[in-house]
C-alpha cells in the first residue's frame, strides 16, 4: 500500500469515528434536554411488543434501565418501577396504589437521603434520559423548591448518621449469637450489657430504637440504660428473648 493510501485509509477511519462520537454525543444531549410528561413516561413501561425502552424515573430524573429488560420489564422483580417516578417506594417496599408516588412527604431524612443514593446509583449504573415535569422539574426543566427541599433534608440526614456513628463509637457494642437450640444471648468482655437508646435515632428515622452496649459498673446507675430481663445486674451475658 503507498503511503498516500495509507493516509487515506487512516483519514477515512478518523472522520467515520469523529462522524460516530457526534452522533452519540448528540443522542446523548437530547436525552439530557429531554422533558418528560408523566404520561408521555408511561408508555415507556416495558409492555410493547416493538421492544421500546424501558424507561425509569426517580427524584424527576429518568434513566434508561433497558439493558436491565429482565428486571424492569413485565414479571420482573422491579417491574412496579418502570414507566413511572415512584421515588417513595425505593424506601417505603409499597409497590402498589399510593406506595407509587413520587412524593416523599413525611419521611424521615434518614429515608431521604436514602432515595437520593438510589438516584446516584441510577446516574452511575444506567443512561440518564431526561427529567419528569412536574413535582422536581418545571416547564424549563429547572430544579424546583421541593427539589431543592428534598436534597438540603438529605444532607442533613447524611450528618445525622455520621454525628450517630460517632456517639456509638464512644461505647462498645455488646457482642451476640443466637442458635434455634438455645436462643439467642449478648455479652460483654470488658463492661455489662445494657440496652439503650440510639442516639439521635428519633432525628433520623422518628422511632424509637435501643441498641445493646457495654458500660463499666460505675456508669450503670446512668438514667436510660435498660437492664435485660430474666438478666443479672452485674451479669456479663445475657439471654435475649
Amino acid at each position: 500500500m503507498s503511503r498516500s493510501h495509507l493516509l487515506f485509509a487512516i483519514l477515512a477511519v478518523s472522520v467515520a469515528f469523529l462522524a460516530f462520537f457526534l452522533r452519540q454525543y448528540s443522542l446523548r444531549q437530547q436525552q439530557i434536554l429531554k422533558l418528560w410528561k408523566i404520561e408521555d413516561l408511561a408508555m415507556y413501561n416495558g409492555t410493547d411488543a416493538d421492544g421500546s425502552p424501558i424507561l425509569l424515573g426517580i427524584l424527576g430524573s429518568v434513566f434508561d434501565v433497558t439493558k436491565g429488560r429482565s428486571h424492569y420489564g413485565p414479571g420482573g422483580g422491579y417491574h412496579h418501577f418502570a414507566g413511572r417516578d415512584a421515588s417513595r417506594a425505593f424506601v417505603s417496599g409499597n409497590f402498589t396504589g399510593d406506595g407509587l408516588t413520587d412524593s416523599l412527604h413525611g419521611l424521615s431524612s434518614v429515608e431521604v437521603k436514602s432515595v437520593v443514593d438510589w438516584r446516584d446509583f441510577y446516574n452511575r449504573s444506567y443512561i440518564y434520559a431526561g427529567k419528569v415535569v412536574g413535582r422536581y422539574y418545571d416547564s424549563l426543566g429547572e430544579p424546583t423548591k421541593y427539589l431543592k427541599g428534598v436534597e438540603a433534608k438529605a444532607a442533613r440526614g447524611a450528618q445525622l448518621l455520621e454525628k450517630q456513628k460517632k456517639e456509638e463509637a464512644k461505647l462498645p457494642d455488646c457482642n451476640s449469637r443466637w442458635s434455634q437450640q438455645e436462643g439467642g444471648e449478648v455479652w460483654c468482655e470488658t463492661g455489662y450489657p445494657r440496652l439503650v437508646q440510639k442516639p439521635l435515632e428519633i432525628a433520623l428515622t422518628g422511632k424509637m430504637r435501643k441498641r445493646c452496649a457495654c458500660f463499666k459498673e460505675e456508669e450503670l446507675a446512668q438514667p436510660g440504660l435498660e437492664l435485660y430481663q430474666d438478666c443479672d445486674y452485674l451479669s456479663k451475658v445475657c439471654p435475649v428473648n
